[in-house]
């Protein structure tokens, strides 16, 4: 018995090795390149962690891609492309502005034709409207061209959930990821075990990453409820994603742990959905 109890003790370690290297960080922020890259890559590090794949974007905090300048959003595309190639494990996250119009389609093309299969757009940072018609032209663009349009959904702008509901019903071709999961208003996101039973009314293109929201609901009033709404919009259609530097992994996965998943959940969530939706 001692000895098994031995093994078991010496093997633990690997077993959690293996365990963290299933995950795919579908939402990570490097606003200073190669520089963001090694903090992030050490940060996981001190924390005993690695990832299969992580998905990297250019802009947010002091790095935003505002309209009128699409040359240097288109600059910065490349940049992080470039980076993209150095490490094969990252996966490029584009941007472009919706209100600069045909050079913003033009980008997209541009950037899917390089590999992108995900592109950032942010109402809030980057000061639009998500119910703009130049929107829906853009990620009906998105779509066509083979990208997934990743989409902030914290609740910090008025009717967000609304919105992006509709812009999602009005662009069934196109695949999103709505970050954050509606924030503290997730409970709306619950709405769509009614909306997919209406026959031709909504397809399976609405994915969420749980970055931010999953830290306050773990261990909160509204753990139950958070976890009902992740079985209510699908379970294959939940990501795990920290939001770095804002948020680590490590205390991502520390409340993502306290939710009372099946393992089979667990893995789908962890990289499964990710390899799925992406292609991997």
């Amino acid at each position: 018995m001692r000895a098994l109890l031995l093994s078991l003790a010496l093997l633990a370690p690997f077993a959690s090795a293996i365990a963290n290297d299933d995950v795919i960080d579908t939402h990570v922020h490097l606003g200073n390149g190669e520089a963001s890259l090694a903090e992030y890559r050490a940060k996981l590090k001190a924390a005993g962690l690695s990832v299969e794949r992580f998905g990297a974007m250019w802009f947010g905090g002091p790095n935003q891609a505002r309209a009128g300048n699409p040359a240097d959003i288109s600059a910065r595309n490349d940049a992080l492309i470039a980076l993209g190639k150095k490490h094969p494990d990252m996966i490029p996250i584009a941007t472009v502005h919706p209100y600069d119009g045909d050079a913003a389609l033009a980008e997209v093309t541009r950037v899917a034709s390089r590999g992108v299969k995900l592109l950032k757009i942010h109402p809030h940072t980057q000061g639009f409207d998500a119910a703009d018609p130049r929107v829906l032209t853009l990620v009906q663009h998105a779509g066509a061209s083979g990208l997934a349009v990743l989409l902030d959904n914290a609740s910090i702008v008025p009717g967000d959930n609304e919105k992006l509901f509709n812009l999602a019903l009005a662009a069934p071709r196109t695949k999103f990821i709505f970050a954050h999961m509606g924030g503290l208003g997730f409970r709306f996101w619950n709405i769509l075990a009614l909306a997919r039973t209406a026959e031709g009314l909504f397809g399976g293109n609405i994915y969420f990453d749980i970055s931010a929201s999953v830290i306050l609901a773990a261990d909160s009033p509204v753990e139950d409820e958070y976890l009902w709404t992740i079985r209510n919009v699908g379970v294959d259609q939940v990501l795990i994603a920290s939001d770095y530097p804002q948020i680590s992994l490590a205390k991502t996965l520390e409340a993502f742990d306290k939710l009372d998943l099946t393992e089979e959940e667990r893995a789908k969530i962890r990289s499964g959905n990710a390899k799925r939706l992406l292609g991997l």
